[in-house]
């Protein structure tokens, strides 16, 4: 009888999501070969969370109390087996025979540490801000640089002797905000090369509002990046921080605030004019994508929302800027060397 080690485990950490929990670990079990194992994390959950996954078959581990992303990842790190960690959110169903196309990645290139992929362009939910909101996740990862300079845990794996040597994820700073983001910076900085497969993708269930989009992408995204940002002085020209993109910051500033000047001096409203059509103009592959998927009205109730975007992000930015030339650095990023 031959003995088969294993070679990949799948990661998957989840609060009071049975529901999603139940599709995602679906995706995962069919998608299994051998030689792999599927690990839930249960961060505290109050409901039949890992009841559910119990009743699937899966490994399941339990954190007393809910102690947020990071450290149900690195829970699950420390009990996997596998040399390779497939870290997937609970509210993704991977595409068909996603277990193999990481493990096949990462054999055939021994010089990348880190591979993770993209939301499909058929999130679940219908709703306008949910279509918006996970399509241009789709978009913007479609169109990153394969040579990655970020890592993401939706759909991400990662060497396991590598996340051992930069520390896995942060706890303490960064748990729940761009935790993932934050170890592909330790990962560059070590010298790790991290790969986009564009091919990897998964179906997002999450449904968003208008309220828990602006809230989360300001508090659990753009004030925790800027802050790396910030602080380590590096900002890589890539995914949603591409100079097109900035640019596009600055002309959405210009839009609103020359169209609340505008009773003052009605030529103002030429200038916000230009200003949108500038944005338009710089993001046009974005909104032909928004087109082609659905059609005129959606692509015209995008626009706006991608303002909003834009200008909340810039906002983040410059509130984190000046907060530190006043205060100096608020968080210490994490050291590279540091174990779990």
């Amino acid at each position: 009888m031959s003995f088969n080690p294993i070679e990949i485990s799948v990661i998957v950490p989840v609060y009071n999501n049975p529901r999603d929990l139940e599709e995602c670990l679906s995706a995962l079990i069919a998608s299994s070969v051998r030689g792999s194992e599927i690990i839930v994390v249960d961060d505290g959950s109050t409901d039949d969370s890992p009841k559910v996954a119990s009743e699937m078959g899966v490994c399941v581990l339990r954190l007393t109390k809910n102690s947020g992303q990071s450290a149900a990842r690195n829970y699950g790190a420390r009990q996997a087996q596998g040399g390779v960690l497939f870290f997937v959110d609970s509210d993704v169903v991977v595409m068909p025979g996603a277990i193999n196309r990481v493990l096949t990645a990462l054999k055939e290139r021994p010089d990348v540490a880190a591979v993770f992929g993209s939301y499909d362009a058929r999130p679940r939910s219908k709703g306008t801000v949910s279509q918006y909101r996970n399509l241009l996740h789709h978009f913007v990862h479609q169109k990153g640089n394969p040579d990655a300079s970020t890592f993401w845990a939706g759909c991400g794996a990662i060497r396991h002797s590598v996340f051992d040597e930069v520390g896995g994820f942060d706890e303490k700073q960064f748990s729940g905000r761009v935790e993932d983001i934050e170890l592909g910076y330790r990962l560059q900085h070590t010298g790790h090369r991290i790969l986009l497969d564009k091919g990897l993708q998964g179906t997002h269930l999450k449904k968003w509002t208008l309220r828990s989009m602006v809230w989360t992408d300001i508090m659990y995204r753009a004030i925790p990046w800027s802050r790396l940002i910030v602080q380590s002085k590096k900002a890589p020209n890539d995914l949603n921080l591409k100079g097109a993109q900035r640019l596009s910051v600055v002309l959405a500033g210009l839009v609103v605030l020359f169209f609340f000047l505008a009773p003052l001096r009605l030529q103002l409203l030429e200038l916000s004019a230009g200003a949108l059509a500038g944005v338009i103009l710089l993001n046009r592959d974005l909104y032909w994508f928004f087109f082609r998927q659905g059609g005129f009205l959606f692509t015209v109730a995008c626009i706006p929302l991608h303002l909003l975007y834009y200008l909340y992000s810039g906002l983040s930015f410059l509130y984190v800027w000046f907060d530190f030339q006043v205060r100096g650095p608020v968080v210490t990023l994490p050291k590279a060397e540091r174990r779990i």
